[in-house]
Parts: C-alpha cells; structure tokens; sequence
C-alpha cells in the first residue's frame, strides 16, 4: 500500500500525553509511522489539511444496525422501552438476510460520514434465515472496522417474555451458532478489521443458563461479552422481582464483569454497581440520544468516569435513536451531563476522548482510538473552514462549534470518505434499496 502524508492539520492525538498541534501524519500500509511538524513527503500521497481538525476514528461501542429500517415507526415513537419493543418485534419478525445486509450498509454508512472507523453492533435476532454472516458482508463492503456480536433470545411470549416466540431461539442452538461465527470470522490479532463477541440480548429474553454458558464459552474462545444492562426503572423492578437483586448483582453473579464484559446503557447503576464496575473493569456503553428518546434517564456518566469505570459511546439502534450521527452523539453526551451537573461537568475534549480512546478500550481495541506511532491508521479529518466553525476559536473544541460531517475517513489507512462522500459503495443505490424494503415491511 502507498504512504499518504496528511499535512498541515490540527491534531488531537489522544495519546498517553493528551498532544494537541499542528503537524503532520505519516501512514505507511495500516499503521500510523510518524506524527509531527514538517515530516518529509518523501514518495507518500499527500492529503492537505490545512484549516482542519484530525482525530482518531470515533468508536461506536453500541448499535443494531438493523433497526435502520424501522425509524420514526409510529407506534413505537412514543413508547418507553418495553412498548417500543413489542411495537416493533412484529415487524422485525418479517426481515431477512436481504433486510439484515442492506440495514446494515445504510446504518455503517451513516456512521462512516459521521466520523466513526470502528464500531460494534449487538443482533439477537435472525429471523428467515438471517444470520450475523449478512451484517459482517455489510462492514465489509463498506470498509469499517468491525465488532459484530452474537445475540440471542430465548424466552418468547409463551413462556413469559416480550419477544414473539418466532423470533426466539433453542438455547443449544444458539451455543452452536456461535461457536461456528467465533470461528469462521473472530480475528484476535492487531489491525484486525473483524472481531465477534457473544451477547445474549438481556437479562429478561434468555435464561440464567445461557447467560452462565455464554460466559463460559467467550471466555473458552478468547472473546468479549455484551448485554444491555439496567437501561431504566422497568428494567430495575424486572431483576428485583424475578432475580431477587439490582442488574449488577445478577450480572456478577454469573461472571458477567471483566475487562472482557461491556454493558449497554447503565442508566440506573447505583453507586455499589458503580464501585464494582470500576474494581473489575466492566465496560459501559452509554448511549444518551437513545435513552432521551425512550425517556430512560440521564446516565451517570459523570459518577462512571470519576470512579474509574471504562466507558465508550454507543448510538444504539435507529429505531430509539433515528439517527446513527456518533459525533452528535459525543455532543449529547457532553451536554446531559451538564444538564444534570453543571457546564464544568464534561469538556468538549473528554467528550471526544470518550468517542475516541475510551470506546477503543471498551471494546478491547488499544491498537486503535489514539492518533500515535505504531497504532492503526483509524483517522478522521473534519474541515473546520465551513459555516459550523465560523468564529470558532478554538477548532479543537469540535463538539462546541464544528462539521457533523467527516471530510476524509481512513480506517487500516484506506480511505473510505473522500471529500464529505463514501467511495466504497454506491450510497445513492443503497438508499433506494434500503427505501424499497422499508416499503414493503410497511405495506
């Protein structure tokens, strides 16, 4: 692969001494080689980018990119998060892998123009033959670095659940399924473009079992675990009643905390949950936009950070977000918690860090997130120079007064965003595509 040199930009590096400067940086293949004023060009590609801010790549740390397919949906729009659900099961039960794949390439897509290089996805349901193998084929084609997980449900309506009992699974079943997609696609190596978790859906549409098993087996395999986890005050009363504890009990309960474990949401952690969080190094994806529109509460995102717990941002599905946006996202989260603690509760930069770094680390990625030699070339180019950042003085401070829109993305050094477009599928193809299916699932 040729060298590019992108020059001239202003850097937030991300890196162990927090670096902010204008300069330079060097790729060679997928690797970050040099970063620093006036490097040579030497026979490198040069991508100027004077007047513009550089990045790490954001890192998506929760999403269904399913869910694309079902935004704004009417009887979901209004709905806390177990009516949004059994609004929307129905109509899900209906996908398959054409549904699955062209979903996916419009919500990766959608992240890509957003600034983001890297991001998980949690599908726990397959219904008419889908399979996670149609989501991987998205990223793929769209060039993103991607974390795909294996979900599952097995308690349907019959026996209890929310779920239509079409679209739950036979637990052994499940099991199988992902020992199969750990071993056909799961990459533990650094720069890998494809690594899968386990993620049974959450604590109330599988059984105790499966979540004990699915530990087991991702440990087995050398893999990660996600889950959601105390997402609101419903979800609370449901361990309470059923499990005779708060979801962070139950989850420990089952070997569900780790370096290895991300939960999503936590937006009624208490504080033991916190404290056991931080000492075992569970991971949280929290996903502001999503628990705004379900009304689930402000996540003490705040009481997470201070206590050590690590923490990257999740979009969540468009389906409670209706939008995939992952640096409008980093602005959401700055501004509830100032919202609930005040303007000096969260600067624009850890915002960004968030985004950056922190869901690096929360998906187990310290190859990526951070703009430093020997560390992918994840890199985001936002122009500073547009109607957003007019008067800005400091271009940095991107949350406060900057693009929504990346310039150029490289993810592994191709770039896949060129001049504010995708050049890695046909965008204005896939849409039709995408409106067509949405069509049909409406009629």
């Amino acid at each position: 692969m040729t060298q590019t040199l992108i020059k001239g930009a202003t850097i937030l590096t991300m890196d162990d001494d927090a670096r902010e400067f204008t300069g330079d940086v060097l790729i060679d293949g997928g690797v970050i080689t040099a970063v620093g004023p006036d490097l040579p060009q030497g026979d490198a590609k040069v991508v100027h980018a004077e007047g513009c801010l550089l990045t790490p790549g954001l890192v998506n740390t929760h999403h269904h990119l399913y869910q694309t397919l079902t935004r704004a949906v009417p009887g979901g729009q209004d709905a806390l998060l177990f009516g949004w659900l059994k609004t929307l099961y129905p109509i899900w039960s209906r996908f398959g892998p054409e549904e699955m794949y062209v979903s996916a390439s419009i919500g990766l897509a959608e992240l890509a123009l957003s600034g983001c290089t890297l991001t998980s996805d949690h599908l726990y349901l397959y219904p008419n033959g889908s399979r996670l193998d149609d989501t991987i084929a998205a990223a793929q084609d769209i060039g993103m670095r991607f974390h795909p997980t294996r979900g599952a449900m097995s308690i349907g309506e019959s026996n209890g659940g929310l779920p239509p009992d079409s679209l739950v699974e036979q637990e052994p079943a499940i099991l199988e399924d992902c020992i199969r997609v750990v071993d056909a696609f799961h990459d533990a190596r650094d720069g890998a473009m494809v690594r899968v978790g386990i993620a049974p859906c959450s604590p109330f549409s599988v059984t105790r079992d499966l979540m004990r098993d699915a530990a087991i087996l991702a440990r087995d395999k050398g893999v990660m675990l996600h889950t959601h986890l105390a997402e609101n005050d419903e979800d609370i009363a449901y361990s309470l009643e059923m499990f005779g504890c708060r979801p962070g009990q139950y989850a420990e309960d089952l070997g569900w905390t780790g370096s290895d474990v991300w939960h999503a949401h936590c937006v009624k952690l208490d504080g033991s949950e916190i404290d056991m969080f931080a000492r075992s190094r569970t991971g949280v994806a929290h996903c502001p936009c999503s628990n705004c529109r379900l009304g689930s509460g402000i996540a003490p995102l705040r009481d997470m950070r201070d206590a050590g717990v690590p923490v990257g941002l999740g979009v969540d599905g468009s389906a409670s977000n209706d939008a995939g946006n992952l640096i409008a996202e980093a602005r959401q989260a700055m501004l509830l918690q100032r919202v609930a603690r005040g303007a000096d509760a969260m600067s624009s930069r850890e915002a960004l860090w968030i985004a950056t770094r922190g869901g690096a680390e929360v998906l187990g990625r310290h190859d990526c997130g951070q703009i430093a030699v020997g560390k992918r070339a994840d890199i985001a180019i936002w122009d500073m120079n547009g109607i957003e950042a007019a008067g800005s003085w400091d271009k940095a401070a991107i949350l406060l007064a900057g693009p929504t829109r990346v310039k150029e993305l490289f993810v592994e050094g191709r770039q896949i965003v060129q001049g504010g477009h995708l050049v890695s599928i046909d965008l204005e193809q896939m849409i039709g595509r995408q409106n067509r299916l949405a069509k049909a699932l409406i009629q």
